[in-house]
This record gives structure tokens, C-alpha cells and sequence, in this order.
């Protein structure tokens, strides 16, 4: 941090300890806002992804004509559609988490397999996942039924039809949905605090936990650090949806 900085913030704060920015001059809560940020990234990059996956492969899964593999994916939708994300996540850390295997590095101390960072990725990947199911599946409707004969009497199979002509379609219909899920994804990462994962919200409640007087300045960042990281995201999304767009298609 700029030495400028570090007086300028050092400074405010002995003229209103109101607004203490205790993470802009001491270095050691700098590094657990930045422990914090990086972790926030993480979490919402790699369910992001993971989540876009699960909504494809979902919504493949419900067009097949095997019926059961249709029920299974159906009650795996109403399931997560229909229970509080954070009654998910604590489900999958403390009920699954007890069938989780352990390894013991020292001999000593018993460690799960899957951490809670792991657990967090996974309830909330499997979360927007439904969504993007139901996203998805909308998208694959919209394409004409004409469109995939038409991809059949050039001797496409059923997966290569999904996969070169369907998908790409559908793609396009639902990136407008898809971008308000993944949007309300990226702000739910922050309920990981709830298992102790040290993304930046639970490292914000830990510096002003410890420094009173830093609530106000803790709460102001978390504030402008999501509102910029979803602008980034809805910006990238729209950019995406111009750059991918065809008449007639989501258009």
C-alpha cells in the first residue's frame, strides 16, 4: 500500500473513528481482505462454470426418452428450486459432511476429504444448476422443430444434433435469463460464511469483530466490491449476448 495512502486513511480516522479503514494502513488486515477477495473470486468463478454445466447436461438429461432419467432430473430441480439455498449448503457440510471420509496427515488430527470451501462449491454449483436446468430447457423449446429434422435429414444423430445445432440455439435464447441467475449465484457466494469459508464477507465480520470502529468503513467495501463484480459480470454478459446474436434467436 502507498505510504500516501496509508497517512490519508491513518489520518481520517483519528479525525472521525467512525470510519475506520483499518485494511488501507495496517498490512496484516490488508492481507485478510485480500485472502478475502480472492476467495470470493474463486467461489464465484468455479460455480459459475460448474453451474452453466450442470444446467446443460440437465437439460439434455430431460429430453432423452428414458423416463426415469427425466424423474431424476425433475426432482433433483424441484429440490433445490424449492429449499433455501442455505438450508443446502449447511445440509451438505454438516449431514453429508458426516459420511465424508478423513485422512490424518500427523497421525493426529482427523481431516475430511472435502473441505468447506468444497462444500460450498458444491451446494451452490448444484443450486443454480436447477435454475439453469429450467433456463436451458426453455431455450432448447424455443428452438423450431423444423430446425432439428432438418439437422436429422443431413444425417445428424440425436447428439449431434444437441450439440451442433440445438444448443448453440438455445444458447443464445437464454442468456438473458441465464445472466439474472448467474448474477443472483455471485451474490449468494457470500452465505459461505455461514460453513466458515474466509471469503470476504466473513473476513469483513472478522476485522470489525476485532476493530469496533471499522464496521462502517467494512460494510462501505463490501458494498462497492459487489456492486462492481456483478457490473463486471452483467457487463460481460451483455457483451457476450451482442457478440453471439442472430436474428430471430433471443434477439
Amino acid at each position: 500500500m502507498p505510504e500516501f495512502i496509508r497517512i490519508f486513511f491513518l489520518e481520517l480516522y483519528k479525525n472521525d473513528p467512525k470510519w475506520n479503514f483499518i485494511f488501507f494502513y495496517d498490512s496484516s488486515q490488508a492481507d485478510r481482505v485480500m485472502e478475502g477477495f480472492w476467495m470470493t473470486l474463486e467461489l464465484a468463478v468455479i460455480c459459475v462454470i460448474l453451474s452453466v454445466v450442470i444446467g446443460v447436461v440437465g437439460a439434455w438429461m430431460q429430453n432423452q426418452p428414458n423416463r426415469v432419467l427425466r424423474i431424476l432430473v425433475q426432482g433433483y430441480i424441484q429440490f433445490f428450486r424449492n429449499t433455501p439455498p442455505l438450508i443446502q449448503l449447511l445440509f451438505f457440510y454438516f449431514a453429508l459432511g458426516q459420511f465424508t471420509p478423513t485422512y490424518s496427515p500427523d497421525g493426529w488430527l482427523e481431516i475430511p476429504i472435502i473441505s468447506n470451501v468444497a462444500w460450498a462449491i458444491i451446494s451452490l454449483s448444484f443450486f443454480a444448476g436447477a435454475f439453469n436446468v429450467e433456463i436451458f430447457r426453455a431455450g432448447i423449446e424455443a428452438v423450431p422443430e423444423s430446425t432439428k429434422e432438418a439437422a436429422e435429414s443431413l444425417g445428424f444423430s440425436h447428439l449431434q444434433t444437441y450439440r451442433y445445432i440445438v444448443l448453440p440455439l438455445a444458447f443464445r435464447v437464454s442468456l438473458p435469463a441465464l445472466n439474472n441467475n448467474l448474477v443472483n449465484l455471485v451474490k449468494t457466494t457470500t452465505q459461505a460464511m455461514a460453513i466458515a469459508v474466509p471469503e470476504l464477507l466473513y473476513q469483513m465480520v472478522s476485522i470489525y469483530n476485532d476493530y469496533s470502529t471499522a464496521m462502517n468503513a467494512s460494510m462501505l467495501l463490501l458494498f462497492v466490491f459487489y456492486i462492481t463484480l456483478v457490473a463486471i459480470l452483467v457487463f460481460g454478459i451483455h457483451r457476450w449476448e451482442r457478440t453471439v446474436l442472430i436474428p430471430g434467436y433471443g434477439g
